[in-house]
């Protein structure tokens, strides 16, 4: 990291300094719309094989039950 980029934010304010802190975060927490759309089409997948009977539910409280 660049230590004069560290040097200058060190000396903004603590209201800069955590206005900076915000923008950065946020820039992190990105939505990535190519994995919602794979898990859009696997659910859709799943409730075709549950409605086709191809596929059948089970009660979480079952599932959990039979850890090993």
């Amino acid at each position: 990291m660049d230590k004069i980029l560290v040097e200058d934010v060190l000396r903004l304010g603590p209201a800069e300094r955590l206005w900076l802190v915000e923008v950065i975060y946020e820039s992190f927490d990105q939505p990535d719309t190519g994995i919602d759309e794979v898990w859009y089409d696997e659910a859709e997948r799943r409730l075709a094989a549950i409605e086709s009977g191809r596929a059948r539910c089970v009660p979480a409280e079952k599932v959990i039950g039979e850890r090993p």
